[in-house]
């Protein structure tokens, strides 16, 4: 019961839609009715602007932090269960929100929270590959499938180096879900259709 109860806690620490949330409460604007439609923080910074892209940003990594340091809290201290599968049940929250009808982000920043909780120097490599892939690309989507990429790369050889097999395994399937959910951005980058940040 303990384990269903944490299980159940981290999918809705990652279900709230902090886009959705901050533009209704801050801006009395539905995220989901402009720009790409998209509850993320890419598409807050384009509909919202800097600032509230920025909160999004932050709460939505912190919820992906909190669901991996669920079992730290005295209550849950008995519990036996991988602190990564709680934050893979955050990032499926996150896709797939009870709080807003089953249709959320594409989960990288919620992704990158997981690591900040369980791993913290793999979440600095990560953040500083992501900052140097946008600076170089100019697109959020790109970036995110190559930090993708680096941090599943890193993470096969942080397994050779530590025995962490859960880490390779779990940041191997959050890496598939941010390239199933770029689909249509990846068709818009073949076509050179891709938008491109104009801040950076």
């Amino acid at each position: 019961m303990e384990i269903i109860i944490l299980i159940l806690c981290a999918y809705l620490l990652g279900s709230i839609p902090s886009a959705l949330w901050v533009g209704k409460l801050f801006y009395k604007t539905d995220v989901r009715e402009h720009g790409s439609g998209n509850l993320g923080a890419t598409n807050t910074f384009r509909v919202l602007g800097k600032a509230a892209g920025l909160v999004v940003t932050i709460l939505d990594i912190l919820k992906g932090t909190a669901a991996v340091l669920l079992p730290l809290l005295p209550v849950f201290a008995a519990s036996e269960i991988h602190p990564l599968i709680l934050g893979f049940c955050a990032v499926i929250g996150h896709i797939f929100p009870i709080f807003a009808g089953f249709k959320g982000g594409k989960a990288v920043a919620t992704s990158g929270g997981v690591l900040l909780g369980y791993n913290w120097p793999i979440f600095i490599v990560v953040l500083l590959t992501f900052l140097l892939a946008l600076k170089i690309t100019k697109m959020v989507s790109l970036s995110s499938m190559i930090v993708a990429v680096v941090a599943f790369i890193y993470c096969i050889a942080y397994y050779v180096w530590s025995g962490d097999f859960s880490l390779m395994i779990i940041v191997g399937l959050m890496a598939i879900f941010i390239f199933y959910r770029h689909r249509a951005n990846i068709t818009r980058i073949k076509a050179g259709t891709e938008p491109k940040v104009k801040w950076l």
